[in-house]
């Protein structure tokens, strides 16, 4: 096992996809350079290096807006191919005829892209943080820091959904253009397509807006079908997390109801908004454990010849 999980981390590092991947580190410093701080800091924001994050402010999206759309291609570029790619070569019956076992390989390949995922990621978020307190001056407080790794967390959860989709299109499809096409089109329905939809459904239910209690059935109906997705719950749960001043939700189900009815005028602690999105991380999780059952289960009873 220890020996798979090594080539296949030699593998990722060693790929010129990899070093594609990583030009996304320096998608991070250019958001940290170019993100206007000294507007921030008039603005009176308090939490700048949560800010950075979220702001759109001298860049043409938020960093938080460019993970939610382009993060899964990430997850997806590690995963779509790491079966029937070695299906494809001939390798991996030749791999299965040594004494190894079965899901040794499974898990080697799983834990290697997600070893690399989890690499990316950091990378990206220490870089941003590094400009940031280079041009502050300052490092981030206690409550950012603690947000900053629930932000993480969170972001970890989200992109290894899209690690685990891929590699069971891997585990299904023999072909690696059909799996990443198939990963491909789960990712823009589960991405667009159900925030769409959740915006229509909730227009046909509360076809007109009168009163306060509309705009909050209305939120709030678009929100449940926005958390089908995916996208949706990172979303919302990053929301919470860079966002002190609007993450004053009683509950889970709570969320815009609370932003509606004027309860947001103090920060919440970090444990607080710990405790608001911590549903939305089982969520991600069940959904990550649930495909990967899906594809070990796939993988161990599927027959495959030389």
């Amino acid at each position: 096992m220890k020996a798979l999980l090594w080539k296949e981390l030699a593998d990722h590092f060693g790929r010129r996809r990899f070093i594609l991947l990583l030009g996304l580190v320096s998608i991070g410093l250019l958001w940290g350079v170019f993100v206007d701080v000294s507007k921030l800091i008039d603005q009176g924001r308090t939490f700048i290096f949560l800010e950075v994050f979220a702001t759109n402010a001298g860049v043409p999206i938020s960093l938080l807006s460019f993970v939610s759309f382009f993060g899964p291609i990430i997850g997806i570029a590690l995963g779509f191919d790491s079966i029937n790619g070695e299906r494809t070569q001939g390798t991996l019956s030749r791999l299965l005829a040594q004494p190894i076992y079965r899901d040794s390989v499974f898990n080697a390949k799983l834990i290697a892209a997600a070893v690399t995922l989890g690499f990316i990621v950091a990378s990206v978020m220490i870089v941003v943080i590094g400009v940031t307190m280079f041009r502050l001056g300052i490092p981030p407080n206690g409550e950012e820091v603690i947000r900053l790794i629930g932000f993480y967390a969170v972001t970890m959860m989200y992109l290894s959904f899209w690690l685990a989709l891929s590699i069971t299109a891997s585990v299904l499809f023999r072909n690696t253009v059909t799996s990443a096409l198939a990963s491909i089109g789960a990712w823009f329905t589960l991405g667009f397509l159900v925030n769409l939809f959740g915006g229509v459904i909730a227009d046909r239910i509360v076809p007109d807006i009168k009163v306060s209690a509309d705009a909050i059935k209305h939120l709030t109906i678009e929100s449940w079908v926005n958390r089908i997705s995916p996208s949706g719950l990172f979303s919302e749960a990053t929301t919470i997390l860079l966002d002190p001043m609007g993450g004053r939700a009683l509950n889970f189900f709570s969320i815009e109801q609370s932003r509606l009815s004027g309860l947001l005028s103090t920060p919440v602690s970090s444990v607080q908004s710990l405790q608001l999105v911590w549903p939305h991380i089982v969520a991600l999780l069940a959904m990550v454990v649930l495909l990967i059952a899906i594809s070990y289960l796939k993988f161990m009873r599927e027959e495959i010849r030389a």
